[in-house]
């Protein structure tokens, strides 16, 4: 289904003000991808994640095919030492319990701050610290 179907204004606004909560939190880029997923979704997915380009290494993506019913959620190799497949399992079962109550764009909105929350922020060196 192409995004535009998928959402209201309100509910497009939603899921993009948690994409930028999200970002904000976690100090990773996100992504969302509502569509369908052909053939294999976790490999679609992957296809998908590395379509974003030379920042797909850090960047979370999260690709939802209402269709068919699958969530993927696909970390590249720098956020998968902040975020582990068990937290990325808990954002997808946020997002599938959410769907199945008919709410598509809640379900993305809760499953992405989800990610957000899990992402642990790696802790920052001073240089200045008093010895």
């Amino acid at each position: 289904m192409p995004a535009g179907d998928a959402f209201s204004p309100k509910q497009h606004d939603e899921v993009v003000r948690a994409i930028r909560l999200a970002q904000q939190q976690s100090q990773l880029p996100v992504s969302v991808y509502v569509g369908t997923l052909e053939g294999d979704s976790r490999a679609a997915a992957l296809t998908l994640h590395g379509a974003l380009g030379e920042g797909s290494a850090r960047t979370v993506l999260v690709a939802v095919d209402p269709g068919a019913r699958r969530v993927e959620v696909v970390t590249g190799p720098e956020v998968r030492r902040r975020l582990d497949d068990r937290a990325a399992g808990l954002a997808a079962m946020t997002m599938t319990s959410a769907f199945q109550g008919g709410d598509l764009a809640g379900g993305i909105a809760s499953g992405v701050l989800a990610l957000a929350e899990h992402a642990h922020v790696p802790p920052s060196l001073h240089t200045d610290t008093p010895e």
